[in-house]
C-alpha cells in the first residue's frame, strides 16, 4: 500500500441533522476502489476532534486528515493542524458547511468523496479571536446571539436556524462599536460585526462575497438591522452574493483588530456560540494551514 495514501477521517456523528450509518461504508468503499488505506475515528463529544487530530499529527503517518462534519468539526480539526505541515481535507456533513462551500467542495456526499483523489493543496489563512482559532466566519452581535440560542435547542439544520432567527429578530437591537483596525480607530453602529476569512456563513449566505482565504487579510463586515419590510430583499442579496451593494452593509479589511463594548456581547467562532465578553482581540494568521480542495475549484479562493 502506498504510504502517501493513508488518510484519517474524523467523523462527527452529531453534525448537521444526524449521522447515517451508510456514511462510514461509503468512505471505506471509495478508498478501497482507489487504493487508499482509510482510518476512521468518531468523536465522542465537544473538542474530541481536536484531540484525535493532535494525536494523528504526532504520528506523522497520514497524508491527509479529513474533518467529516460541519464548520465546527472543521474548526476543531484545524486547531491541531494549524502551523504544521499536515494537510487537512473536508467532507461536508454539517448544517451550513460555509468553508466547504467557499472552497468549492461539493455538498453531494458521493461527489465530495471524489475530490479525495482529485485535489490540490492551498495554504489557507486563519485568524484568532481572543486567542481561539477561526478558519471561516466569526461574528459579534445578532449572529453570536443566534449561535448561542441554537446550541441550547434540539432542532438542527437550516430549519432550526431559521426558526430561532424569526423568534429573536425583533427583540435584538443595534449597538455601538468601538473598533481599532490596524492602529486606526473607528466608531460604528451595527446589528452584526462579521469577521470573514471565507465569503459565507453557510447555506450560501454570503456575508462578504469577495473574501479570500489566501489573501492575508480579514474582511470586516458591519451590518445594520434590516427593517421587516426589507428582510426578503436583503436575504436575496445575501444569497445572490450582492450584499456588499446594500446601503446597510459596510465592508473593509484589516489584519489586527481590537473591539470594546460597554457590556458583554454575544459572539460565535465558526458558528459555535461563545460566552459573551466586552473586549475582543482579533489577529490574522496568513497561510497558516494546508488544505486540500478540488482541482475544479476556483483559482481564486
Amino acid at each position: 500500500m502506498n504510504e502517501n495514501k493513508k488518510l484519517l477521517f474524523i467523523i462527527n456523528k452529531k453534525a448537521g441533522t444526524g449521522y447515517q450509518s451508510s456514511l462510514e461504508g461509503r468512505i471505506l468503499n471509495y478508498c478501497q476502489a482507489h487504493r487508499i488505506e482509510p482510518f476512521i475515528e468518531f468523536t465522542q463529544g465537544p473538542h474530541h476532534a481536536t484531540v484525535l487530530a493532535k494525536d494523528a499529527v504526532e504520528t506523522k503517518m497520514y497524508d491527509r486528515i479529513y474533518a467529516v462534519g460541519g464548520d465546527g468539526t472543521v474548526n476543531e480539526v484545524a486547531q491541531s493542524l494549524v502551523h504544521t505541515t499536515q494537510v487537512m481535507g473536508i467532507i461536508p456533513n454539517g448544517s451550513g458547511n460555509g468553508l466547504a462551500r467557499h472552497l468549492g467542495i461539493p455538498m453531494n456526499f458521493k461527489k465530495s468523496l471524489e475530490q479525495i483523489d482529485q485535489h490540490r493543496i492551498i495554504s489557507m489563512d486563519s485568524f484568532l479571536v481572543n486567542g481561539k482559532l477561526s478558519v471561516n466566519v466569526s461574528g459579534i452581535g445578532f449572529d453570536g446571539h443566534i449561535a448561542n440560542q441554537f446550541a441550547k435547542g434540539n432542532k438542527r439544520g437550516l430549519f432550526g436556524y431559521a426558526k430561532i432567527i424569526l423568534r429573536e429578530f425583533l427583540s435584538f437591537n443595534e449597538f455601538p462599536i468601538d473598533i481599532t483596525i490596524d492602529t486606526i480607530k473607528h466608531q460604528k453602529f451595527g446589528f452584526i460585526v462579521a469577521f470573514a476569512n471565507s465569503s459565507q456563513f453557510g447555506n450560501n449566505a454570503r456575508v462578504s462575497p469577495n473574501a479570500s482565504v489566501c489573501d492575508g487579510w480579514l474582511d470586516i463586515c458591519f451590518i445594520r438591522k434590516v427593517s421587516i419590510g426589507k428582510t426578503i430583499a436583503f436575504t436575496q442579496k445575501m444569497l445572490a452574493g450582492t450584499i456588499d451593494q446594500s446601503s446597510l452593509v459596510d465592508i473593509c479589511q484589516g489584519k489586527n483588530l481590537t473591539l470594546s463594548f460597554s457590556h458583554a456581547m454575544p459572539y460565535h467562532i465558526d458558528g459555535e456560540g461563545m460566552p459573551p465578553t466586552k473586549e475582543f482581540s482579533i489577529n490574522v494568521q496568513p497561510a497558516s494551514i494546508s488544505v486540500a480542495i478540488p482541482n475544479a475549484a476556483s483559482k481564486q479562493v
